[in-house]
């Protein structure tokens, strides 16, 4: 009895805060349909005015990216910007053979009259964000475009952000990411899918609402004055971007987020190049809740709706780890709920959560809509990406929990680098790339288990309740089931 009452009640609190977290998904739902009404306007740079033309810093810190350098450094040297105004500083870290590749492809471009430098370092303390501070030391420009090597932006992108800067209290620019190999995989779709909702709803719905948003670690201009006022690129986290943008909203820095300008990027295409960068995020998320949310729980200047929603900013990553409670648990509830009819009115209202679920296929189909467009047949389609994308998502839950929990509980590990393919089309491999990672994680063999035990979840549903059935959570334990499937066996067979 007592471990019935225990399971139910653990199974309920962890319902509840997945609803509070989808009730603040609505509210940044409601704020991206306000932004689109309004007319937005903003002190700009005058450009046609050379003395308004301000000094900018290009930061590319690279690590072991030998397939995509050549086509990062063309693009960089194609910006459109006035060279005498700009200079480009290549943050190496690398430790093979693209260093000497970098510097011949580097020496080319200097000899063209572009400012462009090649730094490297002998000690990698402190991972990308002891290159960029490191970089911050000589950087000449009063403001600073980073750029991540898999990263592409158009040749007009410093035009479109540069002069947001006019106002004096912007500290950061941050555009929207693009996918340049979106449709390469299913994989890649769901990426594409989940990048989507945070860089459109996500992202607008929080600047719209003054709440705190973050740079994104790329695609972003930082101003120099913002990064040193906050306490500089710190390293104790594995997600120095978030970290530094709250440290800065807090000195009451704003950000100003532009939907509208797409800086296309190359998805990962091999699910372990997926997880290493799902466990950076999440642990980093993690890390940063325990980090700051007491600073800024405590911060009387900073208003209760956007410590709310500060709450559940940092602690999304923690959803999984709540997701993948109610689904071991969900199994059992079956059993529970056969064993005591006398609690169906519990069980009446836990099936109330499933409002929850409801609230996100709401706000998850705006930002379908607003990449691939409204419409029937796109609504068709949406509906069995929705459901795909929550089921392997689920899938990836084991593998989150575990980040969440070493970010939560203070386990430090090292910065690990996303490997980067140069996939651009779907006649492109990745099945020679020296950067993937062999190594058989134990986190799969769990995930195989979990993969049985949801096909057992599921049989029960045929053989408990009082009419000897029960398929209220059938829906769910399929998609767990399918979820953990495609997570087990992309992870054993995707290999080289």
């Amino acid at each position: 009895m007592i471990l019935d009452v225990s399971i139910v009640a653990i199974y309920t609190l962890s319902l509840f805060i997945i609803f509070f977290y989808a009730l603040a998904q609505l509210n940044l739902y409601v704020n991206y349909l306000k932004a689109q009404k309004k007319n937005r306007t903003a002190p700009k740079y005058d450009f046609t005015n050379s003395n308004e033309i301000p000094y900018v810093t290009i930061q590319l810190p690279v690590y072991n990216e030998m397939y995509v350098m050549e086509r990062l450094l063309t693009n960089i040297a194609a910006l459109e910007y006035p060279k005498n105004k700009l200079e480009i500083q290549v943050l190496d870290d690398s430790t093979d053979e693209s260093f000497q590749a970098t510097a011949l492809h580097i020496k080319k471009l200097q000899a063209t009259g572009l400012d462009i430098t090649h730094l490297s370092r002998e000690i990698r303390s402190g991972f990308k964000a002891g290159a960029l501070k490191e970089g911050l030391k000589t950087a000449k420009g009063e403001f600073i475009a980073i750029f991540d090597a898999d990263f592409l932006p158009k040749k007009n992108w410093l035009l479109q952000t540069i002069p947001y800067f006019k106002d004096p209290k912007i500290g950061v620019v941050q555009t929207r990411w693009g996918h340049i190999n979106r449709n390469y995989s299913l994989l890649t779709k769901i990426q594409a899918f989940a990048l989507d909702f945070h860089f459109i709803l996500e992202q607008v719905g929080r600047n719209f609402g003054n709440h705190f948003i973050n740079f994104n670690g790329t695609a972003g201009v930082w101003r120099k004055q913002c990064i040193l006022d906050a306490g500089n690129w710190q390293g104790d986290t594995l997600t120095e971007d978030l970290d530094l943008s709250y440290r800065a909203q807090l000195k009451h820095w704003k950000f100003k987020y532009l939907e509208d300008v797409e800086t296309p990027a190359e998805l990962p295409v091999v699910i372990s190049a997926a997880k290493s960068q799902q466990f950076r995020w999440n642990k980093g998320a993690a890390e940063n809740f325990q980090k700051l949310y007491p600073r800024l729980l405590t911060d009387a200047s900073v208003s209760w709706k956007t410590k709310f929603h500060s709450f559940f900013h940092l602690l999304n990553s923690s959803m999984f780890l709540l997701v993948l409670i109610v689904a071991v648990l969900s199994v059992p509830m079956l059993y529970i709920k056969a064993a005591h009819p006398e609690w169906k009115p519990i069980f009446y209202v836990l099936a109330g959560f499933a409002l929850s679920t409801v609230i996100f296929f709401i706000c998850y189909w705006r930002t379908y809509s607003k990449i691939h467009g409204g419409g029937l047949k796109n609504f068709i389609q949406y509906i069995g990406m929705f459901f795909t994308f929550f089921s392997i998502a689920m899938g990836f839950s084991v593998h989150n929990s575990l980040a969440v929990l070493e970010g939560h509980f203070g386990k430090k590990s090292d910065f690990i680098r996303t490997p980067k393919f140069n996939i651009n089309a779907l006649k492109d491999s990745w099945k020679d790339n020296k950067y993937i990672t062999h190594n058989f994680s134990f986190n799969t063999v769990i995930e195989g288990i979990l993969m049985l035990y949801f096909a057992f979840g599921m049989y029960s549903a045929f053989i408990v309740g009082t009419d000897e059935s029960d398929f209220g959570l059938f829906p769910f334990h399929l998609m767990l089931f399918v979820g953990f499937a495609f997570v087990f066996f992309k992870s054993i067979f995707s290999k080289a």
